[in-house]
């Protein structure tokens, strides 16, 4: 994990600027951003100053405005559309902060879902998903709706959804915050389980309680880095 120093994606000079009303907001000034296959990175500033503008750009939900961005070794800040949702589905899991998971889908259905477009056949489509709820301890909920779940377990379910697809890294937007703070830290304690069994991983979060699971933690204020810090604190080991 940590003495794999592969580079999984690189970002020089990223910028982005957003125009309403002839204003120019700019969201974004000079990103420069690598991390490492198998690193666990956090993401943490105040409300407003761009971590979420960075998490899209790197999930390919939106493009920077100038720079360069190289995802396993290819430019894709100007792939065509279609290209992009490709990559989306096969190479990044997401993870939400409000879960995103469909009403009227069960929990298998809800983790299937994005494995349907890729062509699967259905006996593997049924051995990704086992082994994803398995996983992050949800196989017997298979049959429950979202509705029948508390918000942990959902968050749990969305987890196992975005690791099915077998992803070079797993992106989570504040996966935290709509969690109190036991499920906050349940979520948690998986997110570094998977970390340890190899899982890359970026997290956006504004709660400092939660940096300390990662590696490393780059701090953003006013759309720039402003400090990298790769001190944490020590985790129980008692669960290994």
């Amino acid at each position: 994990m940590a003495e794999n120093q592969k580079s999984l994606l690189t970002m020089h000079g990223v910028t982005r600027v957003f125009l309403t009303d002839e204003v120019e907001t700019h969201a974004l000034s000079g990103i420069h951003l690598n991390i490492n296959q198998g690193e666990y990175v956090a993401i943490s500033g105040p409300s407003g100053c761009g971590k979420s503008t960075l998490l899209a750009i790197l999930g390919l939900l939106d493009s920077p405005t100038s720079g360069s961005y190289v995802l396993n070794g290819r430019p894709v800040e100007n792939l065509k559309m279609s290209e992009r949702a490709r990559i989306r589905n096969r190479e990044i899991g997401f993870i939400f902060q409000a879960f995103n998971l469909i009403g009227d889908l069960n929990v298998y259905e809800n983790v299937e879902l994005p494995l349907t477009y890729r062509g699967l056949s259905g006996a593997e489509r049924k051995q990704r998903v086992q082994q994803s709820l398995e996983r992050v301890g949800m196989g017997h909920r298979v049959k429950h709706y979202p509705s029948q779940l508390s918000g942990g377990q959902q968050q749990r379910v969305a987890v196992a959804r975005a690791l099915a697809g077998d992803p070079a890294i797993l992106l989570a937007d504040e996966p935290t915050g709509n969690l109190d703070s036991v499920n906050g830290e349940s979520v948690m304690e998986l997110m570094r389980d998977l970390h340890r069994a190899g899982a890359t991983i970026c997290m956006v979060t504004h709660d400092p309680r939660y940096t300390r699971y990662a590696d490393r933690t780059i701090n953003l204020f006013d759309g720039r880095i402003v400090e990298e810090s790769t001190e944490t604190v020590p985790m129980d080991e008692a669960g290994q």
